[in-house]
């Protein structure tokens, strides 16, 4: 039987607050996660973006900050969540907000790629809860804006994308300015050894949770193939997106530029879209998001860092333009359909070269792609 909220031993201003959120009950990993975190453990969780994850340490955060009566200090958070990109930071830290929304705590987002002065004053004014990207974190703790020594609790998310990002000796130099004595939690959606060495050094004796395998696919997802010849990939794009039955489509290329002229074709040609990537502007970036979420975008073309952390319910398809060059990330881009029990459809435009990566995803979630049509590939 799955447990309540109130079997969590939640407290009632969270339970309330997640009313309104209308949660019913605890995802598979808020039901394993929660206890152990309340009860002051370490953990290291293996679970992709989708899960609940962002709740499950969420809520334990809150509820232990709330019931330590340390005050608050100016320049020095009690809890410190690092994640890889700017928008996954800021998807953190609306969920903190409402899940926390009748509690008397604090939390402040910082990232790079804006001013800083807004984040300085709000680290001045003190918070309970900092959520941050690394490098605008060092640098703020480099000017003397920032100190970590009243930290209490502190979250690595999505670890092995930090490390695709190149940011293992800055996550190392966060936690050497660390407390020692602390609860510390890091969450990934796959293991390689570096994450596992991170987690060694990091954790304290951890609870480990894995709610599923990491190269698992969500099983309500239609997994398509089309063979497709390079040069016709945007031609097809167009057709596709001109279904209406496409209610909310995310597109994956491998590099920016792609991004760029994917979206500038399917505008030419009557389809309403918008790319996100390293390159935009932190406003552009957050204005396609909120056009996407509000469906007042249908199309969104993303490279796979700039995606990572978004978390839309109700894409009803996600679409490689072009596979990736490693199959784990294929996985990690078809989950952002066939959310909260919904279905989705997964298509995937493969040309000559792609081949070898096609098989290489194919091995790896054990299962053939259905052939949906061939398009002079």
């Amino acid at each position: 039987m799955t447990p309540s909220f109130a079997d969590l031993a939640l407290i009632e201003p969270i339970r309330r607050a997640l009313s309104l959120e209308n949660y019913q009950q605890p995802t598979s990993i808020q039901a394993k996660v929660i206890p152990p975190l309340l009860a002051g453990h370490d953990l290291c969780g293996i679970a992709q973006t989708g899960t609940g994850k962002t709740a499950a340490f969420a809520l334990p955060i809150l509820q232990r900050l709330t019931a330590d009566t340390t005050p608050r200090r100016r320049f020095s958070p009690r809890a410190l969540v690092l994640a890889p990109t700017r928008e996954l930071a800021i998807q953190i830290g609306e969920s903190f907000r409402a899940y926390g929304r009748f509690l008397p705590l604090r939390h402040a987002v910082i990232f790079g790629g804006v001013g800083q002065q807004p984040q300085v004053r709000a680290l001045a004014a003190g918070v309970d809860i900092l959520i941050a990207t690394p490098g605008r974190l060092l640098d703020l703790m480099e000017q003397g804006h920032l100190r970590l020594d009243a930290v209490s609790i502190f979250v690595l998310d999505e670890a092995d994308r930090m490390l695709d990002i190149g940011f293992i000796q800055p996550i190392r130099r966060i936690v050497a300015a660390l407390p020692k004595a602390r609860q510390s939690l890091c969450f990934s959606a796959t293991m390689p050894p570096e994450v596992a060495l991170l987690c060694r050094d990091m954790l304290r004796d951890p609870r480990r949770v894995e709610v599923t395998p990491p190269a698992s696919t969500a099983e309500r997802i239609d997994q398509r193939v089309v063979f497709v010849d390079a040069a016709h990939k945007r031609r097809l794009l167009t057709t596709l997106l001109r279904d209406r039955s496409v209610a909310r489509a995310l597109v994956f290329t491998r590099t920016k530029h792609g991004a760029n002229r994917v979206a500038e074709h399917l505008a030419k040609g009557g389809v309403r879209a918008d790319a996100i990537h390293g390159n935009k502007s932190q406003g552009a970036r957050q204005r396609a998001i909120a056009g996407f979420r509000d469906g007042s975008l249908r199309v969104l073309v993303a490279t796979d860092i700039a995606a990572r952390g978004i978390d839309i319910d109700g894409i009803t398809h996600v679409i490689n333009y072009e596979l990736p060059n490693v199959p784990e990330t294929y996985v990690h881009r078809i989950g952002r359909t066939a959310r909260a029990g919904a279905a989705g459809t997964a298509i995937s435009f493969c040309d000559t070269t792609e081949r070898g990566s096609l098989r290489d995803i194919e091995r790896l979630t054990r299962r053939s792609l259905t052939v949906v049509g061939a398009h002079g590939a």
